[in-house]
C-alpha cells in the first residue's frame, strides 16, 4: 500500500484533482494510469480510497470510493525539544518520531541552544513523507519556534516532564508515563537545559526525569522519550 497525502481533500469529496506536482509524480514517475486505485489522507485522520480518472502528468484526477475516519489516540504526546546544532540530526528526530506515534511537536530555544533558525517549510516536508511512509493518517503538528521561558507561560494539560542531565533528584521516565495520559515533554539543546530554566520548569509543575543511566544527544533522547511513551500506551 502507498499512501498520499493532500490536505484539501474534504472527507465528503467525490472528485479530487492533484496539484501539477503530485500529479507529475503519480503518473510519470510512478506510471500510474486510468483504472489505478490510490488510497490518499488529508492528514487530519481520514483514509480514502479513489480511481484514477483522468491520467496527464499536469492534472492527475481520482474518483473518491470511499472514505473512513481513522480513529484518533486516547493520548496526545507532545514533545517540546530544542533545536540541534545540526539540521540533519533535528530532521532524524522528526522523521522518526513521526513513524512512532508523535502528536505535535514545539521547538524551543534555550540559554545554551546554538541553533535558532529552523527552516520550517523543509521539515513539514519531513513529517509528511514520515507520516505517509508510515501510513499513518494524523499529520504531527508542527508549531513556531519559541523561547522556552514563553513556553513555560503556557498551559499545559496532562503529564509534565522535563529531561535534564544535572546529578539531581529525577525519576526515570518509563516509570512516570501512565497510558492514556496527555503527555509534554521538555528535551534540551547539546549543552542542557541551565539551572535557572531547569528550576522554572520545576515551578511551572514539570517533573524532572531520566531516560537511563547514560548521556544521550538532544535528538536521541527525544526517540527514547516517544518510544518509551508508546510502548506504555500500546503494551
Amino acid at each position: 500500500m502507498q499512501l498520499f497525502y493532500t490536505p484539501d481533500l474534504e472527507p465528503t469529496a467525490n472528485f479530487f484533482t492533484f496539484d501539477s506536482n503530485e500529479s507529475k509524480h503519480i503518473i510519470k514517475v510512478l506510471r500510474k494510469r486510468i483504472g489505478d486505485q490510490l488510497w490518499i489522507t488529508n492528514g487530519s485522520g481520514y483514509l480514502f480510497e479513489a480511481n484514477i480518472i483522468g491520467d496527464t502528468i499536469k492534472k492527475c484526477e481520482v474518483e473518491i470510493i470511499s472514505s473512513k475516519k481513522t480513529h484518533a489516540k486516547s493520548h496526545k504526546l507532545h514533545m517540546v525539544v530544542a533545536p540541534t546544532k545540526m539540521n540533519d540530526r533535528y530532521e532524524w528526530f522528526l522523521e522518526k518520531a513521526t513513524e512512532i506515534g508523535v502528536d505535535e511537536i514545539t521547538p524551543i530555544i534555550c540559554d545554551r541552544s546554538e541553533r535558532k533558525v529552523l527552516k520550517l517549510e523543509r521539515m513539514n516536508r519531513v513529517l509528511e513523507s514520515a507520516m505517509k511512509q508510515s501510513l499513518q493518517t494524523y499529520l504531527p503538528v508542527l508549531n513556531d519556534p519559541i523561547p522556552l521561558s514563553e513556553f513555560l507561560d503556557k498551559p499545559v494539560t496532562g503529564l509534565q516532564f522535563i529531561a535534564h542531565c544535572e546529578e539531581t533528584e529525577r525519576h526515570e521516565l518509563k516509570r512516570r508515563v501512565a497510558a492514556d495520559k496527555d503527555i509534554t515533554i521538555l528535551i534540551g539543546p547539546e549543552g542542557d537545559f541551565s539551572l535557572q530554566e531547569i528550576a522554572r520548569a520545576l515551578q511551572k509543575g514539570y517533573a524532572p526525569v531520566a531516560m537511563g543511566k547514560t548521556r544521550l544527544r538532544t535528538e536521541t533522547a527525544a526517540i527514547v522519550a516517544c518510544t518509551i511513551v508508546a510502548s506504555i500506551n500500546n503494551g
